[in-house]
């Protein structure tokens, strides 16, 4: 006759975590502002906040890789703006 313990409290713990990803906000991509980066390597875009507390909210967000308009996105946060692009023509004076 075997012996039934009690699962290990190291166990339990493990049950109770998540699976290692944080919680994401979907947003789709309305417009393509502009390149960033002095490469170019970063895009800046305006999106629209899917679900959450925050939903149909636009923003304004840096995003890297490629990407085009009408893709969806997943969101960290919602409270942070990026700052807006803005393009100096050179050898113009102010």
């Amino acid at each position: 006759m075997e012996k039934k313990y009690p699962p290990r409290q190291q166990e339990q713990q493990q049950q109770k975590k998540p699976s290692g990803f944080s919680s994401a906000i979907p947003a789709v991509i309305e417009e393509v502002i502009g390149k960033t980066d002095t490469r170019g390597a970063i895009t800046q875009v305006r999106c629209k906040v899917l679900d959450g507390p925050e939903k149909n909210k636009i923003l304004r967000r840096n995003v890297k890789g490629p990407i085009r308009e009408k893709d969806i996105i997943m969101l960290r946060e919602t409270e942070i703006e990026a700052r807006s692009l803005v393009q100096a023509k050179r050898g113009k004076k102010r």
